[in-house]
């Protein structure tokens, strides 16, 4: 029962009014979506609660924010994938798409964490290592960057190549730059 109530002390509740605005009863100020975008990016727990009537409308906010990244960045969900989605409302396994989803995702997550640290692991004696941590570091920016959760990839700059290692970089950028791109696709 302690569990319980620390993780809901780590909880940060959010409150919409009808005038539509969020209010961050942490920081008692005023928030956009694209501040919950930004808070669910860096991992952190909320919840977002009707001001009037108390009701849970996490659910709702986040599917909004999906929406508005939708509309506004390059989209990420199929057209046939959300064709899907829509068709499995009302039969009888909508309720086990909920799960089916998140487990899909967990065990995403958890490949790309075993293809991260397989990649670390083959660094060892290679003469290239210094340049594979580099893409490496790039790797891990471009998964953050799209997985809430992710770690965070360290901020220091690498130094630059010397001599012939500059081709071989270029090389491998443009073999990691071809793979990214493929994924993206």
């Amino acid at each position: 029962m302690a569990d319980a109530n620390a993780k809901s002390d780590d909880t940060v509740i959010i409150k919409k009014y009808a005038n539509r605005r969020l209010y961050n009863t942490r920081s008692s100020s005023y928030i956009t979506l694209d501040h919950l975008a930004k808070m669910t990016r860096e991992g952190t727990d909320y919840k977002v609660l009707d001001a009037k009537t108390g009701n849970d409308i996490t659910h709702q906010i986040l599917t909004q924010i999906i929406l508005d990244e939708e509309a506004n960045g390059e989209q990420m969900l199929p057209v046939n994938f959300l064709r899907d989605l829509i068709r499995m409302y009302g039969n009888s396994m909508q309720s086990l798409i909920p799960h089916y989803l998140e487990a899909s995702m967990e065990n995403f997550r958890a490949n790309q964490s075993k293809l991260a640290k397989a990649f670390e692991s083959s660094l060892g004696n290679n003469p290239l290592a210094k340049l594979a941590e580099q893409n490496m570091a790039m790797f891990k920016a471009a998964a953050s960057a799209f997985l809430p959760g992710a770690e965070p990839a360290a901020t220091s700059e690498p130094e630059a190549p010397q001599g012939s290692d500059i081709d071989a970089l270029r090389k491998q950028m443009e073999a990691m730059q071809k793979r990214l791109d493929a994924l993206d696709k």
